[in-house]
């Protein structure tokens, strides 16, 4: 192995040195408290440290590193707290998860670390909006974020670095390539010659770098963060370095041939590197050894601390105030001025008032630019904002969605439009396990709205017309809004806007332009959780939300003497069921509307929390009325079968015989 210093002084090297050697010693006394069964799971790093200490160090500290399982010399490389570190690893409350996570599995903005999920691809997109609310910013800062060879073939691989690409940012993309996807080796996973490779199809510039040569790794990206400070960029990087323990501990390395094992262990990166410091007189053995005993030291102190620690007394509030972070509502009342408007006109007022009001938000969807989104309800808005905040997308909905908290990390607020609420299945992961899973994990929200134009009855065919909420309902640390009425989208979008969590908004296509109220032109919010009772009776509630109000209300208006309180429920996470109890005690009876299919669906909750809650109060059954369980067909003849719409007359009517 050979080291060039190039311009580093004798104290830059030593101090690569104390922060290469840190992370091995801690390494060497965990896999001594595995053995004692003092740490349940540990992924170790070892012969990968000069990688992570190296992009670190030339890191400033106030730029974002994304790591994984194996970069423990991020942490210790940006100075975290040693107690801190064991009592994470020990799920105590001291670390950064409250015990809710393992490992590495957490991130810090003190320290401007964000951790991984295990689905690893998502962080990769969550670079791309850290680096460019940087651009944004123009304040010249990098961001580097790692993955393993074997992510390189997720999808949100090729989606960040396609972004990243396109819009120029300034992301280092660190590919650490061990050689083995668990026990996958690499010629398994992919067969060109080096991932670096991969740079030409995104037209990005890559680079090979030996992983296990400090110097090399500091030195040349030392290099590079210069260059991308001065002309924004992204940058593929692929390490070549290789594992020397098994992908976690339990599962060892006999898949491993000993002759590999035997060649990497010559190429270790801290005994290469003391024996280079040694040969030229800038380490003596007497100040190794100096280092040694007191980084021990720490480590043992440190251990003590943690230890002390007292395990974690779990209670059902502390477990279910975290999982959202808290929002203060704030209610801005309009004034008498008002202009009859449509669906989509109300949306996009709240969409333009905001932009205006929130300097920091960005919109991000495909097509929304110039053209103005799939339903024109962008239209004008470059003009008006500026294509850095109102940008068009590569069809990539996952690493969008993942820019979008990228985005709120760094001190923005971010908009997803989904062109249709269907296509949200291929940006699925990133919504439900990280937007939703941030907070409850280490208290990092997600400024995200996901805009859903959704639903049936304009004959789209399966992929462009599903209302598919219950998607999104079960998930903890969702918020899911459903207005029916030009009014509510205006105030509840902006009041999704002002929220800081993340917020799935479903808007009904067929409601856009057919659909008209009057609406106030001042900005204004509307609560979250708090129904609205469209008509108020004695004989039955109704509950229903987005189009099937409308499909009630014709209902009743065909037919008169029926005397029902109809409930539009306007949000469905959270759901108001006060209203809904309190109309039930009321009437006896209860029928819950709704467009998706019958199983699953939101309606089967409402009705099960109304038996529980008002069963003495029932004169009849609880009834459901919803879409047939196959897909949404295409032709009108079997969309209006499909649809509950035609359905609903004859079950309201026969519930009310009881």
């Amino acid at each position: 192995m050979i080291f060039n210093r190039q311009n580093l002084t004798d104290a830059q090297l030593l101090d690569l040195y104390k922060k290469i050697l840190k992370p091995r010693l801690i390494e060497e006394k965990m896999l001594i408290l595995i053995r004692q069964g003092k740490v349940s799971k540990w992924f170790s790093g070892i012969g990968q440290e000069a990688i992570a200490v190296g992009v670190t160090a030339v890191l400033d500290e106030s730029e974002y590193v994304l790591p994984m399982h194996r970069n423990l010399g991020v942490f210790t490389t940006r100075n975290i707290p040693l107690h801190r570190l064991f009592s994470q690893w020990q799920g105590k409350a001291n670390g950064f998860t409250k015990g809710r996570d393992r490992s590495f599995h957490f991130g810090t903005q003190e320290y401007k670390i964000i951790g991984m999920i295990s689905h690893l691809g998502p962080q990769l997109g969550i670079a791309d909006g850290i680096a460019l609310a940087n651009k944004l910013q123009n304040n010249k800062k990098i961001t580097a974020v790692f993955t393993g060879e074997g992510a390189t073939s997720e999808g949100d691989f090729h989606e960040a670095l396609n972004i990243a690409a396109v819009w120029k940012l300034p992301v280092m993309f660190v590919i650490e390539n061990n050689g083995y996807g668990l026990s996958t080796p690499t010629n398994e996973q992919y067969v060109c010659e080096n991932l670096a490779d991969k740079g030409i199809g995104y037209g990005m510039e890559s680079h090979i770098i030996d992983g296990n040569n400090i110097l090399e790794v500091y030195n040349k990206l030392s290099l590079l963060k210069e260059e991308m400070q001065i002309n924004p960029r992204p940058v593929l990087l692929e390490f070549k370095t290789f594992r020397m323990r098994g992908h976690e501990e339990a599962s060892g390395t006999k898949y491993v041939p000993q002759e590999l094992m035997d060649e990497w262990a010559t190429k270790d990166p801290v005994t290469n590197y003391r024996k280079y410091l040694t040969e030229i007189d800038v380490l003596t053995p007497d100040f190794d050894e100096q280092l040694h005993h007191e980084i021990k030291q720490e480590i043992d102190e440190n251990l003590a601390i943690a230890n002390a620690e007292p395990e974690i007394v779990p209670t059902y509030s502390g477990e279910l105030d975290d999982v959202y972070k808290p929002f203060e509502y704030e209610e801005y009342t309009h004034g008498e001025e008002v202009k009859n408007i449509r669906f989509i006109d109300a949306i996009r007022n709240s969409l333009e008032q905001s932009m205006w009001r929130n300097k920091n938000l960005v919109i991000m969807g495909q097509d929304i630019a110039e053209y103005g989104g799939a339903f024109k309800i962008t239209e004008g808005f470059v003009d008006a904002f500026g294509r850095e905040r109102i940008r068009n997308t590569p069809i990539c909905e996952s690493a969008v969605v993942s820019t979008g908290m990228g985005l709120s990390i760094n001190g923005y607020k971010a908009i997803v439009e989904m062109q249709f609420a269907d296509f949200v299945s291929t940006g699925f992961n990133p919504i439900v396990n990280l937007l939703a899973k941030s907070h409850y994990r280490w208290g990092e929200n997600a400024d995200v709205v996901v805009r859903m134009p959704c639903g049936g009855g304009t004959q789209a065919g399966p992929f462009h017309s599903q209302t598919n909420e219950a998607w999104f309902t079960k998930t903890p640390g969702l918020k899911v809004v459903y207005p029916a009425f030009p009014y509510d989208a205006k105030g509840l979008l902006n009041t999704s806007i002002n929220d800081p969590n993340p917020v799935l908004f479903f808007e009904h296509k067929q409601l856009y332009r057919s659909i008209y109220q009057d609406v106030p032109t001042d900005y204004y919010t509307i609560p979250f959780g708090k129904a609205a009772l469209i008509k108020e009776g004695n004989a039955v509630t109704i509950i229903a939300f987005g189009a099937t109000v409308h499909w009630a209300l014709d209902t009743l208006e065909k037919n008169p003497q029926i005397d029902a309180d109809l409930i539009d429920l306007r949000t469905l996470q959270p759901l108001d069921t006060e209203a809904i109890f309190a109309s039930v005690k009321k009437t006896g009876k209860a029928i819950i509307y709704q467009e998706d299919t019958m199983f699953g669906g939101i309606a089967s909750d409402i009705s099960s929390l109304i038996m529980e809650n008002c069963f003495e109060f029932l004169d009849g059954p609880v009834k459901r009325v919803a879409s047939l369980d196959s897909p949404i067909p295409f032709t009108k003849a079997l969309e209006d079968q499909f649809l509950a719409k035609d359905r609903f007359e004859e079950m309201l009517l026969d519930l009310l015989k009881y």
